[in-house]
């Protein structure tokens, strides 16, 4: 069963500062649990077919404009008509002021106003992009989490396998973390996750043989980062001689998480390697592949190949070891 995620409706009034015109008994007990929002339009003629009583409805001046048409017992009755339905909260626009028959309405229903100075496309915006983040179906996975070069990358694997010396190496030269240990992962749209630290562990990292150390403490507030999206996921191994390794890179490999498919690497570990520099390559690599340019396919082609039956020889060959 999907779990259902919710938001306190006194932080959305927080943070994206709206001005409270009436403030029902149960303001501090209402939870915000869809990233839809409504604009009355059927509803203001009394149409309620498909109306969803869970969105937060936004009045603008089109709204306004057209109840200014009916003296104050009609509008009355249309604001008694949807407020009836217990919407969780009504958020007028423009700073229109409040006419007594929607304040009376909420009132009587049980139903917070709240008013803003933005035009009705700012605050639906800001609000639908805030909700779609709060509400956003969330994971947390074992892993680091930093930012090179402006691409997110998550770096996996075992305990032990050097994930978190890595991240330190990667600070050290200029990039940022984000996450380690623990990787909160939401899918903040059909094709972006983006991840973030448990609050409680944030910018904390555990070195053995040190213990735990504050990056933002020891190298500056430039060498940690809030969240980030995540570009690429790179599954550090220890190196494996009876395994094959991808050594062309004519094929992106994918990781599913929440429903999102993400580029995936697998890299061996083993001494002498240096992993900062090669997740540095990863991420320039991953982001000229973005672009539409992809150097082993450049250079089989510059050989006169054909790089899709190339591809195919790869797959059989891991195919045959796996």
């Amino acid at each position: 069963m999907a779990v259902e995620f919710s938001v306190p409706l006194s932080d959305i009034v927080k943070d994206l500062n709206l001005n409270e015109v009436y403030i029902a008994e149960n303001y501090e007990k209402t939870q915000i649990t869809t990233v839809e929002i409504n604009r009355p339009g059927l509803e203001l003629t009394g149409y309620f077919e498909f109306f969803d009583n869970k969105r937060i409805q936004v009045f603008g001046n089109t709204e306004f404009s057209y109840l200014g048409r009916f003296g104050s017992e009609a509008q009355k009755m249309v604001f008694d008509s949807i407020f009836s339905f217990g919407p969780p909260a009504v958020i007028i626009c423009h700073d229109i002021d409040s006419t007594p028959a929607i304040v009376e309405s909420a009132k009587l229903h049980n139903v917070s106003i709240f008013s803003t100075s933005e035009n009705t496309s700012d605050l639906t915006a800001r609000l639908v992009q805030y909700l779609n983040n709060a509400l956003a179906p969330r994971i947390t996975r074992h892993g680091v989490l930093v930012e090179v070069y402006g691409e997110g990358c998550l770096l996996i694997g075992d305990s032990g396998v050097g994930k978190s010396e890595t991240a330190m190496e990667l600070i050290k030269r200029g990039h940022r973390l984000v996450a380690d240990d623990a990787v909160e992962i939401r899918r903040t749209s059909t094709t972006t996750l983006v991840g973030q630290s448990p609050a409680n562990i944030r910018h904390f990292i555990e070195l053995r043989g040190i213990g735990i150390i504050n990056a933002r403490q020891l190298f500056g507030m430039g060498a940690v980062k809030m969240q980030e999206k995540i570009d690429i996921i790179i599954n550090l191994e220890p190196w494996d001689n009876a395994k094959v390794y991808d050594r062309m890179g004519l094929e992106n490999q994918y990781m599913d998480i929440l429903g999102v498919e993400v580029p995936a690497l697998t890299i061996p570990v083993k001494p002498g390697r240096n992993l900062a520099v090669i997740i540095e390559v990863a991420a320039m690599n991953n982001r000229q592949k973005k672009m539409g340019y992809n150097a082993a396919q450049d250079l089989l082609k510059s050989l006169g190949m054909d790089v899709d039956e190339a591809a195919q020889t790869v797959r059989n060959i891991v195919d045959k070891w796996e």
